[in-house]
């Protein structure tokens, strides 16, 4: 099986804004990153599975990429709590500095650690190995393609973020005789 990792492409957003699980839209450039993202893309089967981050930015790519999308509330980013929508500059820095230095435990106000973003994001992977398609698309965020490439390649998840993830980017798995390969990242 091969299995597409995407990135949704640029939002809309200013830099320096948490919005994890927030729903933001994307940028007005969506029609050009669309199209530089399908280049990146083989031809789809008409039995090509797509799965999807229910959030606007990743399910709004996905739905241009098939007709036949499942969205699946695993696949949303990081949840930052109280901190989503808010600039980074303007959360507490003792709490910033905290979080930053034990990201992998630690989780933000009324929100989730990365160990507990890598779970859920297991429970999904598990899901998806259990089928039997020839090819698969997950479209998605940053955070949870860092959290999948962990399991795969068990990486300790404070290492996770050495990983760039590009918005638009492709990440190509192979799952064959229960081994998972990687053919490329962040295409």
């Amino acid at each position: 099986m091969d299995i597409y990792l995407i990135r949704h492409t640029r939002t809309g957003t200013e830099a320096g804004l948490c919005y994890g699980e927030s729903d933001v839209a994307l940028a007005e450039s969506f029609a050009d990153d669309l199209q530089t993202l399908r280049q990146k893309l083989p031809e789809l089967p008409a039995d090509c599975r797509v799965f999807s981050s229910p959030l606007t930015r990743c399910l709004q790519l996905a739905e241009t990429l098939s007709t036949n999308v499942t969205a699946d509330e695993r696949l949303l980013e990081l949840n930052f709590g109280d901190w989503e929508g808010l600039r980074f500059n303007e959360i507490e820095a003792d709490l910033l500095k905290e979080w930053t230095a034990n990201f992998v435990e630690i989780a933000p106000p009324e929100g989730e650690s990365f160990t507990d973003l890598y779970e859920r994001l297991g429970d999904f992977w598990r899901d998806i190995l259990q089928q039997s398609h020839e090819q698969v698309l997950i479209v998605t965020h940053a955070g949870a393609i860092r959290a999948l490439l962990a399991r795969v390649l068990t990486l300790p998840l404070a290492n996770a973020f050495q990983l760039r993830i590009d918005p638009g980017s492709v990440h190509k798995l192979r799952y064959q005789n229960d081994y998972t390969y990687i053919d490329y990242l962040n295409r």
